[in-house]
């Protein structure tokens, strides 16, 4: 993906190789004969479109996915699943991928399918045999689902002697060079972006013991949070949220436990007026109330949630009427002016716009769509933004700056830029609620709770 003091994407040539096939071409090279060998070749062409179309637009996956999916209601819940774990898989698992052994174009491709399957523990077997009849690959060891990545690594070392597969090449060059860390802290972090995180959620208004029993009447097993009481995990599949009343009633809402970190570090007092500046549609808004009604049924705490994007803010309208929560309202940013009186709020929270580098075990394509741009253009913005927001803190009141990068660069140097010019504000002494480590810049890696990386810092306004 380039090197690190590169902005621009040169696409490898495996990846020029793969988006050169043709559907006829695939078509051409294979003779499908069984049931299973034609299904496992119509899988392939879809994959293969879906794959080169989010690598040439660079749009999330998951939006190119449900484009599809919405266009072609052909596919059965079997069918998407097929295709969905295979997409991302093929993402989660690129770095090792993209430097097989060049060969024939389509071989490369049923290869990469079929070391995918076998590396997530895929259970389509005879779709599994296809492909890798396709791509000439020996039998293949097996695994299962709790193998390790040191024994996927000897697997693949064993099946294909002339290629390295080293844990660095999972995450892309430019990465490790804005992401300084121990040796070990790599591989643990390599080993968390390549397992599938589970659904983390949020409770609002109902215990734990009532939502685990109403979610097993649904055939779901949900378990809690050694760190957060409200908080619910889910699970890895996928779940139709409209179809569970916990969640159309407003008493579920999904929130990564790494993101429920930050509204826990903002607390609010139940009387607290809070603004969240930067609340996209608007999941810490409605934490920040929900922690003050914890605290008191009838907390009088107000949120205000602001946004450039007004679209977001009607969708935070709609899950704060779901909850019934009153307190909240939202007020867009319509200029540079600050949308809200200054020296107002007991507290405000910036959740800045980032490289979302901690977010990558949910996205693993984001890993290969963004280069260095993504963490070295952040910087200046979040630093504008939190110069701007932290005017409407109050004397004694709480800044709190938070992103979904676990880049040092959007971060801690963002956070000490602004202390420089700012001396009206201090930093607070936090423990970290996964380690109990006291630390003032904040870090959450995704291997520390089976969560997302995220980063908070609290400063307090001086009178």
């Amino acid at each position: 993906m380039g090197d690190s003091t590169s902005s621009t994407n040169t696409p490898p040539a495996t990846h020029l190789a793969i988006a050169s096939l043709s559907g006829e071409a695939l078509h051409q090279a294979v003779d499908a004969q069984s049931g299973a060998e034609k299904r496992a070749l119509s899988y392939s062409l879809t994959i293969h479109h879906l794959f080169c179309e989010t690598l040439n637009s660079k749009l999330p996956g998951d939006r190119i996915l449900a484009d599809y999916f919405r266009a072609h209601k052909k596919h059965g819940s079997k069918d998407r699943r097929v295709i969905r774990e295979s997409l991302f898989g093929l993402f989660r698992w690129h770095g090792w991928l993209k430097g097989l052994p060049q060969q024939d174009a389509t071989q490369h491709w049923f290869a990469q399918l079929a070391l995918t399957a076998t590396l997530e523990s895929h259970g389509w077997q005879e779709i599994i045999q296809a492909w890798r009849g396709f791509s000439g690959l020996a039998e293949l060891g097996q695994l299962n689902p709790n193998s390790s990545l040191t024994e996927k690594q000897a697997l693949l070392e064993t099946s294909i002697p002339d290629q390295a597969f080293a844990f660095d090449d999972l995450a892309p060059d430019w990465f490790w060079a804005h992401f300084p860390a121990s040796p070990e802290m790599r591989q643990q972090l390599v080993e968390s972006l390549c397992s599938r995180p589970p659904i983390w959620g949020r409770l609002q208004g109902i215990t734990l013991a009532k939502a685990q029993a109403q979610l097993a009447e649904q055939g779901i097993t949900a378990s809690g949070s050694d760190f957060f009481s409200d908080a619910i995990n889910l699970g890895h599949k996928s779940l139709n949220l409209n179809a569970l009343p916990l969640y159309s009633e407003g008493k579920l809402e999904i929130q990564d436990l790494g993101s429920q970190v930050i509204g826990n570090i903002c607390a609010p007092k139940a009387d607290e007026i809070w603004w969240d500046a930067c609340s996209g549609a608007g999941g810490k808004s409605l934490q920040l109330r929900s922690l003050m009604l914890q605290q008191d049924k009838q907390a009088s705490g107000k949120v205000i949630a602001s946004d450039i994007r007004r679209k977001p803010l009607e969708e935070l309208a709609k899950r704060a009427k779901r909850a019934k929560f009153k307190g909240i309202t939202t007020q867009p940013w319509l200029s540079d002016a600050l949308p809200i009186p200054a020296r107002h709020f007991d507290g405000v929270l910036v959740d800045a716009p980032c490289s979302c580098t901690g977010t990558w075990r949910r996205n693993p394509d984001m890993r290969w769509l963004d280069d260095a741009s993504a963490i070295t253009d952040k910087a200046n913005l979040q630093l504008d933004i939190l110069s701007r927001a932290c005017e409407a803190v109050k004397p004694g009141g709480s800044l709190v700056y938070a992103t979904c990068s676990i880049s040092p660069a959007e971060n801690q140097a963002v956070v000490e830029a602004f202390l420089k010019t700012r001396t009206d504000f201090s930093l607070q002494t936090l423990t970290h609620p996964f380690t109990g480590e006291a630390t003032s810049m904040l870090t959450v890696l995704p291997y520390q709770a089976d969560s997302d990386g995220m980063f908070v810092a609290k400063m307090i306004r001086q009178d």
